[in-house]
């Protein structure tokens, strides 16, 4: 058994109570001023003040004890939502985008998500793979220490099926925990255009028995706006994978409100992704259903659209949860320390409710939250230290990255021991 004492630290964690974080309740955290955490092969044996933690403490049963300083610890970011799997980048859509063109014009003429699905088929799974990796390396550097990447740049059988073999790989072979989301239902493939539904019956009939039969993935996701998927097309494909085990998530009201967040609600899914152009309605819906919002203001910030409405449905009691979205086309980052500083800067979120909502709810959102999200006794020891007093540190120093060292289960696998 290997025992590590991490003292002299300031500790900032939500509260694991059972269930995501909701209304004032998101932004309620413990704080630690000078505190301390114990670790044992890998997981939160105590977490407390600095004199809570010794008490009782056997120097001799611990092998390492590193003084953090009075720096700031958090629980490792848990990033929700990403596209991290992909090939080749998109900078000629960005100028187009900077000219006014719009997003959705873009992929109707066979640009943006299809775009990527071209280099994705014609790219051999072992360069997939280490492009990912490095990519996941990178959000790493960042703080992040658990991510869900999704599939969705196949569009056919065996491309997605190449994509999420190199998710899980990813999982494997880096010291991130990964969850793998089957996302066929990104895009209407070129091969189908004008044919929506029969992609969708390839999708029910072929591609998703195909995901499931190889326990490829842990949800489904689908993109539920105007010119992709319908609201009918959207509850089928999220019918069927639940049916077969998977969880249900929605791309939803990204760019129109076609009802999405409605959907999720009613479908009972974890979470509901973007929300953009939510309606009040439907945002009242999943507060009551206790749908997660995956919100994803590195998106918005970068199609220069108006930010999702973060105070609003936290005060509606809507738990929110935010993720990078990292893509090559609408939000090319793996910053969750980016994405935090929108979050409070422009969204109205608080530093204490972005802090759940960058873990906690996060973790909930890919449910994973039974093992990471916060720094609760048992949990894995996944935490960061910051060049910082208080998260508020992450928001303040803009542009920066603020992560001294991470470290996941216990093992520091980023920085240097302060």
């Amino acid at each position: 058994m290997i025992t590590k004492l991490f003292r002299n630290a300031s500790v900032f964690t939500p509260q694991d109570a059972g269930k995501p974080k909701a209304g004032a309740d998101q932004g309620r955290i413990r704080i630690y001023e000078r505190g301390a955490l114990l670790c044992r092969n890998g997981r939160l044996a105590a977490l407390g003040s600095e004199e809570e933690v010794l008490k009782g403490l056997s120097w001799d049963d611990v092998d390492l004890e590193v003084d953090l300083e009075g720096r700031c610890v958090i629980p490792g970011f848990v990033d929700p939502h990403t596209h991290l799997c992909f090939a080749e980048t998109r900078e000629r859509e960005f100028s187009l985008r900077l000219q006014g063109m719009e997003y959705l014009e873009i992929l109707r003429r066979g640009g943006g998500i299809l775009s990527t699905v071209r280099s994705v088929r014609r790219t051999d799974e072992e360069a997939l793979f280490r492009a990912t990796r490095d990519r996941a390396f990178a959000a790493m550097r960042f703080g992040t220490t658990t991510m869900e990447i999704k599939s969705g740049y196949g569009l056919e059988t065996a491309t997605e099926l190449k994509m999420l073999r190199v998710i899980r790989r990813i999982g494997r072979e880096t010291p991130l925990d990964v969850v793998p989301t089957f996302m066929g239902a990104h895009a209407v493939p070129e091969e189908y255009r004008d044919r929506s539904d029969a992609y969708v019956d390839g999708i029910l009939h072929e591609m998703l028995p195909a995901v499931v039969r190889q326990e490829m993935a842990r949800f489904c996701d689908v993109f539920c706006e105007k010119g992709v998927f319908s609201i009918e097309q959207s509850r089928r494909i999220l019918a069927a994978a639940r049916q077969a085990g998977l969880g249900a998530k929605i791309h939803a009201d990204e760019v129109h409100d076609v009802g999405g967040a409605g959907l999720a609600a009613e479908m009972g899914a974890v979470s509901a992704e973007h929300l953009l152009a939510a309606s009040e309605e439907n945002l009242r819906a999943m507060a009551e259903s206790g749908t997660i919002a995956v919100l994803l203001p590195a998106t918005a910030y970068s199609l220069r659209k108006p930010f999702a409405r973060g105070r609003t449905m936290i005060d509606l009691g809507v738990p929110v949860a935010l993720a990078t979205d990292a893509n090559p086309g609408s939000s090319y980052t793996e910053s969750m320390p980016f994405v935090f500083g929108l979050a409070v800067l422009m969204m109205g979120l608080s530093v204490e409710e972005a802090l759940c909502a960058a873990t906690l709810n996060a973790a909930y959102a890919v449910g994973m939250a039974d093992r990471v999200g916060s720094l609760d006794v048992g949990k894995q020891a996944d935490f960061l230290v910051l060049e910082a007093e208080t998260p508020a540190g992450i928001a303040y120093h803009a542009g920066a990255n603020p992560v001294v060292a991470v470290y996941k289960k216990g093992e520091r696998v980023f920085g240097h021991a302060p």
